[in-house]
């Protein structure tokens, strides 16, 4: 519950930027498509430099908690680094660290929940956990809406209010998670990348790993559905933050259910699921004229996806991986789908560019569905071989 506290504070701060980023850097400082999707990329995709050694060096010191705290004060602080430039790189920069820190702090946060949870219902103590975190993602942009309402144009403002909640967030966890009681392994420590190696050799885990990866290649970045959902619907820029929430609210509702459904159906079953709802989603965006009964399906589908998927997946891949393993492993498998996003990213802002964002939102969604059937029968449906 504590750690679900943490992130609920940390994903409030970590959300109200993220509701306003893609309206600062596209219409206030008037980055292009393809800039756009390189900086989402690296938000997307740069925790994969650090989730490995994170995770491993937890393993390795029985240092879950002090990790975790370290990648979460390094996320908060970048909150307030925002203020202070405006130009590419310092952004670019900025956001780099940013998401460094979340890749620090995944792996030993997951591997803490699923050490302290009973192996038959890790499902829903993800799910517990991510409606918490999602309860501040819903907050975040609501906070984001109403501070730009106040204050129009005014990022700096919720910048600031961002660093502020993510410090409550970083004491929560300083002063009241203890670590979990795991003895680490003492020849662990100088073998990061032959430990990486050597899970990635277990057949399921492998399984897992590459196809989550190959899923997340063709899935589109939120912020960009946003950006197309504007564009298609002719919102109002002031009400963008709200698309964000929109999605928050079905991801809290359905979080913890997923997660029971997860653990009673078969876990790998509703992970891949959960995509198909995406080709759904992507076609209503492609074809539909994206009316506001439209524009609330779409948010629903994407908030129905993320339950579907982020806790699930950790909870998919826990039981394949040895306790004093759990951490590097956990983040062996969320730096591929990290990396994957960053190349999702980058190829999608290169197709609008090119193409504009209709064409491209074709390609990503018959990517998707040719993909899923190939998932569900081949790969992950094998869930007890």
């Amino acid at each position: 519950m504590l750690l679900g506290l943490t992130s609920l504070f940390t994903d409030l701060a970590t959300e109200m930027v993220a509701a306003t980023l893609p309206l600062y850097l596209t219409f206030q400082l008037g980055f292009s498509a393809l800039q756009f999707g390189v900086v989402d990329g690296l938000y997307q995709g740069a925790t994969a430099l650090v989730r490995v050694a994170g995770g491993h060096h937890a393993d390795a010191h029985g240092r879950h908690k002090t990790v975790a705290t370290g990648g979460y004060a390094a996320s908060a602080m970048c909150k307030l680094a925002l203020v202070l430039g405006t130009g590419w790189g310092w952004i670019t920069g900025v956001l780099l660290v940013d998401r460094l820190g979340k890749g620090m702090r995944t792996g030993p946060r997951d591997a803490m929940i699923s050490l302290s949870s009973p192996p038959t219902s890790l499902g829903e103590a993800f799910g517990v956990h991510r409606s918490l975190d999602t309860l501040g993602a819903l907050l975040g942009p609501l906070a984001a809406f109403f501070v730009l309402s106040q204050t129009p144009d005014q990022y700096d403002v919720v910048f600031i209010l961002a660093f502020c909640f993510a410090i409550v967030g970083v004491a929560i966890i300083g002063l009241f998670v203890r670590e979990p009681a795991v003895v680490p392994d003492e020849r662990s420590r100088p073998r990061l990348l032959r430990d990486a190696r050597d899970l990635l050799r277990v057949p399921r885990f492998r399984r897992l790993t590459i196809i989550a990866g190959a899923l997340s290649f063709v899935t589109i970045s939120e912020p960009f559905v946003y950006l197309m959902i504007q564009d298609a619907s002719g919102m109002s820029v002031r009400w963008f933050p709200l698309l964000f929430a929109g999605t928050a609210v079905t991801y809290l509702a359905l979080a913890v259910p997923a997660g029971r459904l997860a653990d009673r159906v078969g876990r790998s079953q509703v992970f891949v699921g959960a995509f198909a709802l995406l080709v759904v989603a992507y076609a209503m965006l492609r074809f539909s004229s994206l009316d506001a009964i439209q524009v609330l399906m779409v948010l629903g589908l994407l908030g129905a996806f993320a339950a579907g998927t982020d806790g699930v997946l950790m909870a998919t891949a826990s039981p394949m991986l040895a306790p004093e393993r759990r951490a590097t492993g956990l983040a062996v498998i969320t730096s591929a789908t990290a990396l994957a996003r960053f190349g999702s990213s980058v190829m999608f802002g290169t197709l609008w560019l090119l193409w504009g964002w209709r064409t491209a939102v074709v390609l990503f969604m018959l990517g998707l569905a040719a993909l899923v059937p190939v998932a569900r029968r081949h790969v992950l449906a094998r869930e007890a071989t």
